[in-house]
């Protein structure tokens, strides 16, 4: 999914919802299928972050990195962690399951609702050209919206508009069963959003809906006249020197070698309600009996600019920091989307296309096969990034945001 969970996007709301509270408990958590994270009065925050200061370990945090990585049975995972005192990046396994080709920090993968942060940098730049108002009625550019003069972009941004989240539908999750290579249209996942009841007026409550973000995709595309791949080349990637990463047109299933292959048990149906194998399949799994599927060349038109891009370890490095610290939008514009990150009834922090972990800013991302947390922490320039190859884990759990959380908890001293 797309999503936070499975693929934090296609589960939706209960599925990030779950995510949430796994990573909350850490008090770094990122909301599931988008990403929410844990509100900041309800997270305690690093002690060792309210003094600046983080312990760096270099071997330790290896250890616990490639200690979790087997424990959880990923074929592959990498971490990277960036501190004033020292950088680790590791590579974790094996590019397929079985096989032998070792992972590296230069593969590629899909990192799911980690796309969002890029669509909500587009439409703030826009802000800043002049282009439309983050007070705009959404109607101003989609008539089609129910209810839309009341909704606004900016609660598009921050998952306050009230839109049913699409990736929740039986009829998408059995389509990308069926035939994951069907090519989706951005207007037909929006129809399915528009076509769920709303789950409360605009404004008026959080509800983590990917219907939000390929809206904003859309109006994007309007404003520019351009599509998206395009428009994220020139306005995000290219200024940031990002060579590695990319947004593939919607007929394109194909992920730029070298690449890292992603895997998943069980299937998108069975998984709406819950992700962890049943314990006879568990045991099989464990014993090699049960192989997982291999999803990598599934079509990700289905998340679109909810959660359709790819990257590398040290590309989403780059980016998040970026996200967080500044580097794509003014000094103002910067601040603002910072302060717009606000809890939600326990139910994470998010703000204008960015969640709030703790004292970190960024996103999980997961798809079919590919789980991935980006995080930033402006206060003591800490930076972690975590992606694995198995999503969910045969648990049904977030592989790289559960090690993602393992270590923030031992850098600031949880």
């Amino acid at each position: 999914m797309v999503g936070y969970e499975r693929s934090v996007l296609r589960r939706g709301a209960s599925r990030s919802q779950r995510l949430l509270a796994v990573v909350a408990t850490a008090a770094v958590a990122v909301g599931l299928a988008g990403c929410a994270a844990p509100a900041p009065e309800e997270s305690a925050k690093p002690s060792a972050a309210a003094e600046g200061v983080v312990e760096f370990d270099a071997a330790t945090l290896t250890a616990m990195f490639e200690e979790q990585a087997e424990e959880m049975m990923l074929p592959g995972a990498v971490v990277i962690v960036r501190t004033p005192d020292g950088d680790i990046e590791v590579p974790y396994g094996v590019t397929e399951w079985g096989g032998s080709t070792p992972v590296t920090l230069d593969d590629h993968i899909r990192i799911g609702s980690n796309t969002k942060t890029w669509t909500g940098t587009v439409i703030l730049q826009l802000v800043e050209d002049g282009r439309i108002a983050l007070e705009d009625p959404v109607s101003k550019y989609r008539p089609d919206v129910p209810d839309g003069d009341n909704i606004t972009i900016e609660q598009l941004l921050t998952m306050r508009s009230g839109l049913f989240n699409y990736t929740t539908t039986l009829e998408l999750n059995a389509a990308l069963d069926e035939t994951p290579d069907r090519v989706w249209d951005p207007e037909e996942l929006v129809r399915m959003g528009l076509a769920g009841e709303p789950y409360f007026a605009p404004g008026e409550g959080y509800m983590y809906s990917n219907t939000n973000t390929v809206l904003l995709g859309l109006i994007a595309e309007q404003l520019e006249g351009k599509k998206l791949p395009e428009i994220y080349q020139e306005r995000l990637f290219e200024p940031l020197g990002l060579t590695e990463t990319s947004f593939p047109a919607l007929a394109d299933a194909s992920i730029a070698e070298p690449v890292a292959h992603g895997y998943m048990f069980s299937n998108n149906v069975d998984t709406m309600e819950g992700s962890a194998l049943p314990a006879d399949e568990l045991a099989a799994a464990q014993a090699g009996e049960l192989l997982p599927t291999d999803h990598t060349n599934d079509n990700p038109s289905w998340a679109w600019s909810a959660g359709a891009g790819i990257s590398t370890a040290p590309e989403l490095a780059t980016w998040v920091e970026a996200l967080g610290g500044g580097g794509v939008l003014s000094d103002e514009m910067q601040k603002k989307r910072i302060e717009s990150v606000q809890p939600s009834d326990g139910e994470g922090a998010y703000g204008w296309g960015v969640a709030g972990m703790g004292s970190f800013y960024g996103h999980i991302g997961e798809m079919p096969g590919y789980n991935s947390f980006m995080g930033y922490d402006p206060e003591t320039d800490v930076t972690v990034v975590v992606w694995a190859t198995l999503a969910p884990n045969m648990e049904g759990n977030p592989a790289a945001a559960l090690i993602a959380r393992s270590l923030i908890e031992e850098m600031y001293g949880l």
